[in-house]
């Protein structure tokens, strides 16, 4: 990967605090970091209200056999094996099973990262180091001309992941990875067996419309419009302005090679 040093203002700035703190280690090459937080949902979050009032609404733990609302200190963690049938564990038995937290992400095995199937990829972190300038810099600088990324494994928040680490923009990242059994596999899915071949015209068409909308790679030619539209809404009310819900109309479903050719047509090809 390239050293892509140029900032870029349409992403979030990093947050103030790391989230963990702990040691790369490779055999014994131990390399000191903090990780700090790179992925960040700005997804609207909204709280649930009374509407006669407008104030937050409060959970209670109410139990579903008497109807009682339970204090946290008589709570306990139960896994249902049938319907309404419950193993309840103590909190010593949880504890005992706990992945040992050992602060190290240890690198087994050096990979190429386009070797990874994406639908394996979970969530990004950015390393940085922790009084380990030169060990860092070596590190991320040998995986870069190797074009390669360590794989290994991490312990955060109680769960054990893999996961792979590559150089991105003159840093070190760590992406935790889902466990095979954490895929669903396509095929089993019955519907996609009853898949019929495309007819000859079909295909023609379809594949001048991917051919006419071909380009490179440009995320930031994307933007979350929701997001635009809940910010300008929430502006608006908090200006007292009357809103006028607008609710946008149904796009016509058409048959698919009037859809094939009507698509032809207004990219002009």
């Amino acid at each position: 990967m390239e050293n892509d040093q140029d900032q870029d203002t349409t992403t979030s700035k990093p947050s103030g605090r790391p989230i963990w703190s702990g040691s790369i280690t490779i055999g014994l090459v131990n390399v000191p970091i903090k990780v700090y937080t790179m992925i960040r949902d700005k997804a609207f979050s909204f709280r649930l209200l009374h509407d006669e009032d407008g104030q937050p609404l409060k959970y209670e733990r109410v139990c579903t056999k008497d109807n009682k609302v339970v204090d946290w200190k008589n709570t306990a963690k139960g896994y249902e094996i049938r319907k309404n049938e419950f193993i309840v564990f103590k909190k010593d038995e949880l504890n005992a099973i706990r992945p040992e937290s050992d602060q190290r992400i240890r690198l087994d095995k050096f990979i190429s990262l386009l070797s990874i199937d994406p639908v394996y990829f979970e969530k990004s972190y950015i390393l940085v180091p922790d009084n380990s300038i030169d060990a860092y810099s070596l590190l991320m600088t040998v995986i870069r001309q190797e074009g390669k990324a360590g794989m290994g494994k991490i312990t955060m928040r109680t769960k054990e992941y893999p996961v792979v680490v590559y150089e991105y923009k003159g840093a070190l990242i760590l992406t935790t990875l889902r466990y095979t059994d954490e895929v669903v596999n396509p095929g089993d899915l019955e519907d996609l067996s009853k898949l019929k071949k495309p007819s000859q015209k079909e295909m023609e068409l379809a594949t001048r419309i991917i051919q006419g909308l071909s380009g490179e790679f440009d995320i930031t030619e994307y933007r979350d419009s929701y997001r635009e539209k809940m910010e300008q809404l929430i502006e608006t009310k908090m200006k007292g302005e009357v809103i006028v819900a607008q609710v946008p109309k149904k796009e016509e479903v058409k048959e698919l090679m009037v859809a094939l050719q009507e698509t032809i047509k207004k990219l002009g090809k």
